[in-house]
């Protein structure tokens, strides 16, 4: 049986939601590597939705290594124009 997850009081900001951003592109981008693309997009959806919530001084401290492959080469690959997963199954 899993582990049960603590509730989070306070939602994340600053250093430690730029970290956490920083994390979940690095597990995404580990996941495409590993050619699990399920994973790979929940993962990237997860970073997507902190990185949006960011400031734009905030932004700027996530590594550019990161913010290149979360908004646009991973969008190549998961943008609106690919087909939705799972479409394809017989």
């Amino acid at each position: 049986m899993p582990a049960k997850k603590k509730p989070n009081a306070k939602p994340l900001s600053g250093a430690a939601l730029i970290k956490e951003v920083s994390r979940r592109i690095r597990l995404a981008r580990s996941r495409w590597d590993d050619h699990n693309n399920a994973a790979c997009r929940a993962e990237r959806e997860k970073a997507l939705a902190l990185y949006e919530t960011l400031s734009d001084t905030e932004r700027e401290k996530v590594p550019q290594v990161l913010r290149v492959w979360l908004r646009y080469r991973s969008e190549k690959y998961f943008g609106d124009h690919r087909t939705p997963p799972g479409g394809g199954k017989r």
